[in-house]
């Protein structure tokens, strides 16, 4: 029995942490694609996969999000023709905004690479980003579907599928064009045009990523909808909606998430501008494109996939809190705000603190034995580290106001931390001419406005209470000691194991004092230890030394 609870929670974590897990596995792909198609590949890849995502956040996440939301409603009432409709009018839709998006894409190509971005070589990749954009509409509509009829192990499986496929096509078919490309640039002097055609190879691939995630919703749609067959002649609606109200009902949940996820995304692609027009301006233009490979392809998703990993442990929190809004429980809904915060603390601050003790390492994973990159990116993982926290806060706050209906102060504190990020980069960069260090800052200061505008406009509706010391200061306390033994492990095993070795003794040993430290300071007790691996044998501990 213990064993069939186990595996069914370990199910439903898979399905709920879908999102998540996917968005870790879209960080992943960076690194070995950088491996596959250089630094300077990944650098023009990086305009078109940051509108392949601007506009997927529009057509894909918003669109499947307001489906889903309408399409339940109507279930839930067993509205089922209205229902029907709903889903054909938000297909309708939703091509047609793919396709408009599509088109724009490829129309603007030549002004996104020369103007936009500064790279005119990246044209050939927001050239192949512009089919993947008008297929990526059809996820959307046919994930916010199921979803909307309660399926959402049908869309779990789609983004796993997805981003698979994404992993394996856009490496492998960027290998193979970077190898085309190679011949190209023999026969025309230029390197270049080996790193373009890999990032063209890459972009293709992430367009099989959308064939094969449609086949797949497609074979689950044509078998469900048999089995839903005879749900309308069940029907209870008392009118049949016309598609003018289910259009006007989709913009309205279509375009708040969307402009919200727009803007927090939006910053990338303004970066890599003023980073180029900053190298460029002080004659390092010949570094630029490689230069921003690195930080895309490898510091980004370091940063990203650790900033994730922590908000897993968030994540499952936020629906609850939400839950308990509407059925009006306060008191539930503070305590639960609490906890939440308190795993927040818990996961982001060793994250962060560990990924920069541990920065050495991790940048020789990327990149072996090179030494001067090497110290590049490891000095970049140490000062950015603290964006995983700043994220992984700005993630739960920005959550919590999305869960309780505030999307209107969400909205503008996205739009405000965006438009102060906006200042401080110009600032650092095109005047001051600081480079990545300057990225950096503004980065810094982005999150951190958005935090704390997103904490404060939650507090001012909630009137929550946050506990400083153990939901704050003592997580960070003992994150901190604890890191810094990882960090003398770190320096100890450096010339005596690999780098793979050197991070999992390093991690093994300060997850251990780090957990011990929380039990000492009162941090977690037996409720929590219990849902970590091998907790049994802290509450052992605990109970023989007096802790618990």
């Amino acid at each position: 029995m213990s064993v069939q609870w186990i595996v069914g929670n370990l199910k439903n974590r898979i399905v709920l942490s879908a999102g998540l897990v996917s968005y870790i596995m879209l960080f992943f792909l960076r690194i070995p694609l950088s491996r596959v198609i250089g630094d300077a590949g990944v650098g023009l890849l990086a305009p078109a996969f940051e509108v392949f995502i601007l506009t997927t956040l529009v057509v894909s996440f918003a669109m499947s999000r307001s489906v889903s939301g309408i399409i339940r409603y109507r279930v839930k009432r067993e509205r089922f023709r209205n229902a029907r409709k709903a889903f054909r009018t938000a297909f309708l839709m939703n091509l047609i905004l793919g396709g408009l998006m599509a088109l724009i894409t490829l129309f603007l190509s030549l002004w996104i690479a020369d103007i936009l971005v500064l790279e005119p070589l990246c044209r050939m990749a927001l050239l192949a980003a512009s089919p993947a954009i008008f297929l990526a509409s059809f996820v959307g509509v046919f994930r916010g579907y199921f979803n909307g009829y309660g399926m959402n192990v049908i869309v779990a499986h789609s983004q796993y599928i997805e981003k698979l496929f994404m992993i394996i096509g856009a490496v492998f078919a960027g290998r193979a064009f970077y190898a085309y490309g190679e011949k190209v640039a023999a026969l025309k002097h230029l390197e270049a045009h080996a790193y373009a055609y890999g990032a063209l190879g890459a972009m293709l691939g992430v367009m099989l990523s959308q064939i094969v995630a449609i086949l797949h919703l497609l074979f689950c749609y044509v078998i469900y909808a048999s089995v839903l067959k005879g749900r309308p002649g069940q029907d209870n609606s008392r009118r049949a909606e016309t598609r003018f109200e289910l259009q006007r009902l989709l913009l309205a949940n279509l375009v708040p998430p969307a402009l919200i996820a727009v803007i927090s995304n939006l910053y990338i692609l303004v970066d890599q501008r003023f980073l180029n027009y900053c190298l460029n301006v002080t004659e390092q233009g010949e570094v630029r494109t490689a230069q921003w490979g690195c930080y895309y392809g490898k510091l980004v998703p370091l940063l990203g996939m650790g900033a994730a990993f922590a908000c897993l442990f968030v994540h499952g929190h936020i629906g609850k809190i939400g839950s308990a809004y509407e059925r009006e429980e306060y008191r539930n809904m503070r305590e639960r705000i609490g906890k939440v915060i308190r795993n927040a603390s818990i996961a982001a601050f060793p994250t962060a603190i560990y990924l920069a003790a541990l920065a050495k390492p991790f940048a020789s994973c990327c990149y072996g034995k090179a030494t001067a990159q090497v110290s590049v990116l490891a000095g970049w993982l140490q000062k950015g580290a603290a964006l995983i926290v700043l994220f992984v806060f700005c993630f739960l706050f920005g959550q919590l106001l999305y869960q309780l209906h505030f999307v209107k102060e969400l909205l503008l504190t996205s739009a405000g931390a965006f438009v102060v990020h906006l200042l401080l980069a110009w600032f650092l960069l095109r005047k001051m001419h600081m480079g990545m260090d300057g990225l950096l800052c503004a980065l810094i200061l982005f999150f951190g406005v958005y935090m704390v505008c997103a904490y404060v406009l939650l507090n001012r509706h909630v009137k929550f209470k946050m506990d400083w010391f153990s939901g704050l200061a003592f997580p960070f306390a003992a994150a901190a000691v604890s890191g810094i033994l990882v960090y003398l492990i770190a320096m100890a095993l450096a010339d005596l194991a690999g780098n793979a070795l050197t991070i999992l003794i390093a991690l093994l040993v300060g997850l251990f004092f780090y957990i011990f430290l929380l039990m000492l300071l009162r941090v977690i007790g037996e409720a929590e230890l219990h849902e970590i691996p091998l907790g049994f044998l802290f509450i052992l501990l605990g109970r023989n030394i007096g802790v618990l």
